[in-house]
């Protein structure tokens, strides 16, 4: 294939991943990893294919393999990160748990303190 075929294939990429940025949220990480993937795949393929007189052919495959592999990764990457908000959160949720229980004990040690300046003992079991 000629340079023209490969630079307009390039465009086209190009072309798709400025289409995915405008779509009004940011990329998660997973479409990160796909579109890098693709992109590093079709850049290796097109070098690949040259070399064996096929560019366009080459970067087609490598960017196909490519955004495969980046997707893989990338969902991967995207998991972890759920699974680290979710532990985030559920330490919050102790912290605050913890922060009501120590309130809770120092309003009963002051209620116990205020009961024994007032004259009234502890009650104690017989034996």
């Amino acid at each position: 294939m000629s340079t023209r075929k490969v630079a307009v294939l390039g465009l086209l990429m190009a072309g798709l991943l400025t289409l995915a940025g405008c779509s009004g949220q940011p990329l998660s990480t997973r479409e990160k990893g796909t579109f890098g993937g693709a992109a590093l795949g079709a850049g290796a393929g097109a070098i690949i294919g040259a070399a064996t007189g096929s560019p366009a052919a080459g970067a087609a495959i490598g960017g196909a393999l490519g955004g495969i592999t980046g997707f893989a990764v990338g969902n991967e990457m995207q998991n972890q990160d759920v699974a680290n908000q979710q532990t985030q959160q559920q330490l919050q949720q102790q912290q605050q748990q913890l922060e009501q229980q120590r309130r809770q004990i120092q309003q009963l040690q002051q209620m116990q303190e205020t009961g024994s300046t007032q004259g009234t003992a502890p009650t104690q079991a017989t034996e």
